[in-house]
């Protein structure tokens, strides 16, 4: 079978500044209020949710769990993979995508591409995983995860789910706050696994917010931050899921 080329135009790129905060319901019911003000729904919301949307991540890692150390020893020049898409079960037009997220010292970046669901398997599969390379000849980006893959036996391994209600800025189209709450995470290996393994709650009771920007926090934003008292954590939904569901364990 004849492969598809990918240009370099359909991988997608992004670079920006993310900070990451923790907030009791008190606190993400203030702080939402006074974003509201300022900032508007982004397009994607669903008022069936709320005026939120779902994101689920498929997580790959390795059997060190190389990808959560990394995370949890703060390396500064770090990347992992993930599937990600917006629904709970597969239905015709749902987008799909094949994402890289690293960390290069304080900045954060992720690339992806959209991925069909016939080629799903493949993405899933170790031992299909060179199959991908004849479906997207000439992509650096495909020929990377690959290289990954084989060299660091990466294989999916969590699944996380989350609702999140997100932010626009009226006046900094570079800005945007958003607010994930109701996690939960399952070992997985497909994206849409059968249901069999029962759904762990992550931390209950609390939202994360996150605050992306391209060169730094509007002032009015800032002065939110400073009057809720808020600290920057490092916070990661992907090492959450991984230690309630016991697949790693944070031994620092």
């Amino acid at each position: 079978m004849m492969g598809r080329a990918v240009r370099e135009a359909e991988v997608e790129n992004f670079a920006r500044y993310e900070f990451k905060y923790l907030l009791d319901r008190n606190k993400r019911d203030a702080i939402e209020a006074d974003v509201a003000q300022f900032m508007r729904y982004d397009g994607y919301v669903s008022e069936d949710l709320d005026n939120q949307y779902m994101v689920r991540s498929l997580y790959f890692d390795n059997p060190q769990s190389d990808n959560f150390y990394e995370k949890i020893d703060g390396v500064k020049d770090r990347r992992k993979y993930r599937l990600r898409t917006y629904a709970d079960e597969f239905r015709p037009g749902l987008p799909i995508f094949l994402e890289e997220k690293g960390r290069h010292n304080e900045r954060t970046y992720k690339h992806r591409i959209a991925v069909d669901f016939d080629e799903l398997a493949m993405f899933l599969d170790p031992d299909r995983v060179f199959e991908v390379l004849e479906r997207h000849r000439a992509s650096p980006f495909i020929e990377g995860f690959v290289y990954k893959v084989v060299r660091k036996r990466l294989a999916p391994v969590v699944l996380v789910d989350y609702l999140r209600r997100p932010y626009t800025s009226h006046y900094d189209i570079n800005f945007r706050v958003t607010f994930d709450g109701d996690l939960r995470a399952k070992p997985a290996s497909h994206i849409f696994p059968d249901g069999q393994r029962q759904w762990l709650s992550c931390n209950a009771g609390y939202t994360i917010m996150e605050v992306k920007f391209h060169r730094r926090i509007p002032a009015w934003f800032h002065r939110i931050l400073q009057a809720q008292n808020l600290r920057r954590l490092s916070i990661s939904k992907f090492c959450r899921g991984m230690e309630v569901t016991g697949l790693a364990e944070d031994l620092s």
